[in-house]
């Protein structure tokens, strides 16, 4: 695919400039002996320092299609990642004491060459895209029942390499199909409707083989640009079709098996911080200093979630969070951008109530009016909830509106269809950095 060759570009090409930036600092400080003398005290430190970088870039979200380097999102995205990774670089020279090498001024000159290249880099990378990586051409052929929605999806995901589709309404407009294809270049052609004749589209759709045409369904290829399933254009056939869950038990045992041993060490490491939590929370306001409230779980089954209360309890209805919400506490504010209120939450997860990631636990009134309105909604609890999820990184914070959940679901649909190791790193990782920028709600 397009979009995932971008990606190994992009990746290669700052794996490159890092490894540039080190050859010019060493000439730099170094004029009078050789280069390759310098590389080999220099290399296998530096090593460790690309690997920290490039963590830190594919958790900051930098390797994001859609996020523009003329963005002001990407210059602070950059300026967080390069923050941190200096600060561990710096951290990693001083703590490895077998280092011969001097890391002050070799850091500093490090740092400063590879953002400016690495700013050069990137404006390069989106010229190249713009003007000599050609775009995915697409026809859609929907009666624009779906067309809008699809629009709406590739504008918000301009990284996604396809252009604005050229639109088939009608089946007689359909008859040009293979010549159209031809003098337009189409490369892919995505089926929203088949306008009640499946055999007649389908022997036009055949026609069209010889051209390497790339065919999709409309609920795959809006899964595909967006990471969503589609809710309302979904049916019972769709989940038989696509959550195997008989081919997860091996992943299923190996996630309890990590997120018992994980919540084990976090309660411990955490322990020490608790009594500490517990008086400051009891000085900012009255109350108990856990809140605990009932969830909808695994299955429908009812527990209650436990967090640090960041709420005041006077005059408190407990309806669900707005923004800057004056019930919550200046501390409270302070343990909801850094999650720390949620640290009591291991506590579930060593009861096999949650998971570290999954669909974020609902308030059963709430799930039961949902279920009403949102097809499918209750699919969500085929999984354990989790601390932070899918949607939780989609940089969009959901309500528990009608709409707002009706996205969410398709988030979460998402997530149970494509469960792995991979996908879990993945979500934990940019959790963290959505902890380090302090940008959750």
């Amino acid at each position: 695919m397009l979009s995932q060759l971008k990606k190994i570009i992009l990746f290669i090409g700052d794996l490159i400039f890092l490894g540039l930036s080190l050859v010019i600092t060493i000439l730099i400080r170094y004029p009078q002996i050789e280069l390759e003398e310098r590389l080999a005290a220099h290399w296998p430190h530096f090593i460790v320092i690309f690997a920290i970088w490039l963590l830190l870039f594919f958790i900051n979200d930098l390797y994001n299609l859609n996020i523009r380097s003329t963005d002001k999102k990407f210059f602070r995205l950059t300026f967080n990642s390069l923050t941190f990774a200096s600060l561990l670089s710096i951290l990693y020279f001083y703590l490895n004491v077998q280092s011969n090498i001097a890391p002050k001024t070799n850091l500093v000159i490090f740092i400063v060459i590879f953002t400016a290249l690495f700013f050069i880099w990137r404006t390069i990378f989106q010229t190249l895209v713009q003007t000599v990586i050609p775009v995915n051409k697409l026809a859609l052929i929907d009666s624009d029942k779906h067309t809008g929605e699809l629009i709406r999806e590739l504008n918000n995901n301009p990284g996604s390499g396809y252009s604005a589709p050229l639109i088939f309404r009608t089946p007689e407009e359909l008859n040009d199909l293979v010549t159209v294809i031809k003098e337009k270049n189409i490369k892919t052609i995505v089926i929203a409707d088949d306008f009640g004749y499946s055999e007649k589209i389908n022997k036009i759709l055949f026609n069209c083989l010889a051209y390497q045409i790339n065919f999709f369904n409309y609920p795959d290829f809006y899964e595909l640009i967006s990471g969503k399933i589609p809710v309302e254009t979904i049916g019972p056939t769709w989940f038989l079709e696509n959550l195997r869950e008989g081919q997860k038990n091996y992943f299923n045992f190996f996630k309890i098996l990590f997120d018992l041993c994980l919540a084990s060490l976090i309660f411990l490491i955490s322990l020490p911080l608790w009594p500490i939590f517990a008086i400051i929370i009891k000085l900012a306001s009255s109350g108990s200093v856990l809140f605990c409230q009932e969830r909808y779980g695994k299955d429908g089954k009812i527990f209650k979630i436990i967090k640090f209360r960041t709420m005041r309890t006077q005059n408190n209805d407990f309806s669900p969070t707005q923004e800057k919400d004056e019930r919550v506490t200046s501390f409270g504010w302070f343990l909801r951008k850094t999650r720390l209120d949620e640290i009591p939450q291991v506590i579930n997860i060593l009861r096999g109530e949650m998971s570290f990631i999954g669909p974020r636990p609902e308030r059963p009134e709430i799930v039961i009016n949902l279920e009403k309105q949102i097809p499918f909604y209750k699919t969500r609890s085929l999984i354990k909830p989790g601390l932070t999820g899918w949607d939780q990184i989609s940089g969009q914070y959901h309500s528990s509106s009608i709409p707002d959940s009706l996205e969410k679901l398709q988030y979460d649909l998402y997530y149970l269809k494509h469960r792995s190791f991979y996908l879990d790193l993945s979500i934990a990782l940019r959790t963290l950095a959505t902890i380090m920028s302090r940008s959750g709600r």
